[in-house]
């Protein structure tokens, strides 16, 4: 994850990240041995056991392969897809990636 701090033209620090998730399963792969061992226990191992929580991902398409978050304070937005020269970019590039980026609402903000 890169992290970068900049000023807009109004004054206000800013942090900007990148962010992009995980699409490994934890267990990708059979590790279960083949012999004696196994056979005496074939029919234990016949149903796969492990628990999945949450199903399959929740993003959207546009956000698969990462966002950038902008952050003052509370405020948080956020930009998808990442732009490529975003960690090189000037303060006035950065500025304008995050006036295109989304406004973020908090859950807490969404029950209200």
């Amino acid at each position: 994850m890169a992290f970068r701090t900049f000023n807009d033209s109004s004054g206000h620090e800013w942090q900007a990240f990148d962010v992009v998730p995980r699409t490994s399963e934890r267990r990708s792969s059979e590790r279960r041995s083949v012999g004696a061992a196994a056979d005496q226990d074939a029919e234990r191992r016949e149903a796969d056991r492990r628990l999945t929580v949450g199903g399959t991902s929740l993003l959207s398409a546009n956000l698969r392969s990462g966002w950038l978050v902008f952050e003052r304070g509370a405020e948080r937005r956020r930009l998808s897809p990442i732009p490529e020269n975003w960690q090189h970019c000037t303060d006035g590039e950065l500025e304008t990636y995050l006036q295109s980026a989304q406004p973020v609402v908090q859950k807490n903000e969404r029950r209200g």
